[in-house]
């Protein structure tokens, strides 16, 4: 098992920023990737941002490219998302997920933290 807590949501002005943080412990040797998901109000859950759990190595959904910026810091084992040049958009509950290797989904998640970025 994999344990992953979120924190640093908050309400933010739209321009302004914010960093979210995503502390892992457990089973980390099992991990194959890090990713932020967010669910806004009547909406799906959709894809933010990835990390490779090994290489560092990132992937974007287009909607936050060149404004978030995901990263990790080994040894703390925790994710972050830099979030700059916030939207109202961007207003949802953001959650940190870990995906096992030869996994196919992401499997644990944390409880989500909230961001509302207002106009």
């Amino acid at each position: 098992q994999v344990q992953l807590v979120e924190s640093g949501g908050g309400l933010v002005q739209a321009g302004g920023s914010l960093r979210l943080s995503c502390a892992v412990s457990g089973r980390t040797f099992t991990i194959h990737a890090v990713g932020w998901f967010r669910q806004a109000p009547g909406n799906e859950r959709e894809f933010v941002a990835q990390i490779n759990w090994s290489d560092g190595s990132t992937y974007y959904a287009n909607s936050v490219k060149g404004r978030f910026t995901i990263s990790k810091d080994n040894a703390k084992s925790t994710v972050y998302l830099q979030m700059n040049s916030t939207k109202p958009e961007d207003t949802a509950v953001y959650y940190c997920a870990a995906r096992r290797r030869l996994a196919t989904r992401y499997e644990d998640w944390g409880q989500g933290t909230q961001v509302t970025v207002s106009s």
